[in-house]
This record gives structure tokens, sequence and C-alpha cells, in this order.
């Protein structure tokens, strides 16, 4: 079986890449050891709605893995990753194709952000620097409610506003 790659989708896909990792330069984007704020999940959902889960998480771990290189905060963690790339996904499954409903968006971030980032990273970040997980998962909320609320309202005006206009001109 054979599959062709598009040159446009590799471009686009390695643009989105690059912007994953310019938007997670530090001075853009608070990173400690236990905390994450920041504007790096845009290009991942954007590779998410414009070409599918697949695509979102290949943003979202090639970026991942080019920032814990290039930015070291801690030691690299392949489940961090592997996090980044299920982030594309789920935003690639509730969001490609499809209206980009107020549901749909909530559905996408609260399942990021709550199973994902709260649950999961948070659980990667106990094991690795053998901190308890209760008392850091209950630190770790606030983030998680900030950057819901925030990721929510970025996305649905991304997909209402900005993507159709990206999709009518590298015309997907």
């Amino acid at each position: 079986m054979k599959t062709k790659v598009d040159l446009k989708y590799v471009c686009v896909l390695g643009l989105l890449v690059a912007a994953e990792v310019v938007l997670a330069l530090p001075g853009l984007t608070v990173h400690t050891w236990n905390l994450k704020i920041g504007f790096s999940f845009i290009p991942i959902v954007a590779a998410a709605i414009l070409y599918g889960p697949v695509a979102g998480g290949l943003v979202g771990a090639i970026g991942d893995v080019i920032t814990a290189f290039l930015f070291p905060v801690g030691e690299y963690f392949p489940g961090f990753t592997a996090t980044a790339f299920l982030t594309g996904v789920i935003f690639g499954v509730l969001l490609r194709n499809k209206d980009a409903s107020v549901w749909r968006v909530a559905v996408s971030v609260l399942a990021s952000k709550v199973i994902l980032s709260q649950c999961v990273d948070t659980f990667f970040i106990s094991f690795l620097y053998g901190s308890p997980f209760w008392p850091l998962f209950v630190t770790r909320l606030a983030q998680t409610c900030a950057m819901s609320a925030v990721q929510f309202a970025v996305i649905l005006l991304m997909s209402k506003k900005l993507l159709p206009v990206l999709k009518e001109h590298i015309k997907i």
C-alpha cells in the first residue's frame, strides 16, 4: 500500500511545528517544573482542525521534543511527548471537518486539559520528581482552570474566524 505525501501538507505542518516551538519560547510561555502557561497549543489545534488527528498529534509531539531539547525545563520524559501527541489527536477527532460548536470545543478542551494535563501530566511530574501526587494535583488546578478558559476562548475564535480563511487560502 503506497501513501502519497503531499508537499503542501508537509510544509504547512513544518510551519506549524515551528510556530509551536516559537510560542513555547521562554518569555512567551511560563514554564516551571510543575506548571506551563502559554499559547503553544494554537498550532497543534490548527493542525488538528486543518488536517486531522494524526497531524495534530505530530505537531504536538515533534514540537514537544524540539522544545524539550532547545529550552529544557527539567529532564526530557517521553510521557510528556505522548500526552502532547494525544492532545493533538483529541482536537483532531472532535474538531476536524465538524462544526466547531461550543459543545465540541468545550469537550475537546476539557478532555485535553483535565484528563491529559491535570491527571496524566501531574502523575508524570509526581513520578519524575518524587513529589506527592495529591498536593501537586491541587497546586496545578489553578493552571488547569485558567488555561482551560483561555484555550476554550482562543479555539472557539480560531475555528470561527481564522481557520476558515486559512482553509480557503491554502486550499485544503
